[in-house]
């Protein structure tokens, strides 16, 4: 995967996840063709961006934390 097309996929999912339409790690990777552990190491990387991204076991989706 180019530089280039991982960014628009980090958009991607900062999009989704700002939608509440994530879903789950499986969902995501099927989305893009990749493995799950593809999908967490974006994840980190959006966190490591500043993005506060988070789970809800309860739920069993991600989310962006509202700040208050």
């Amino acid at each position: 995967m180019d530089y280039r097309s991982y960014e628009k996929r980090l958009e991607y999912i900062m999009e989704l996840l700002q939608k509440g339409r994530f879903g789950t790690l499986v969902a995501a990777a099927r989305r893009f063709g990749v493995s799950t552990r593809t999908v967490k190491r974006m994840l980190v990387h959006l966190r490591d961006k500043g993005h506060q991204i988070e789970y809800d076991r309860k739920n069993k989706k991600y989310f962006i934390k509202k700040e208050e």
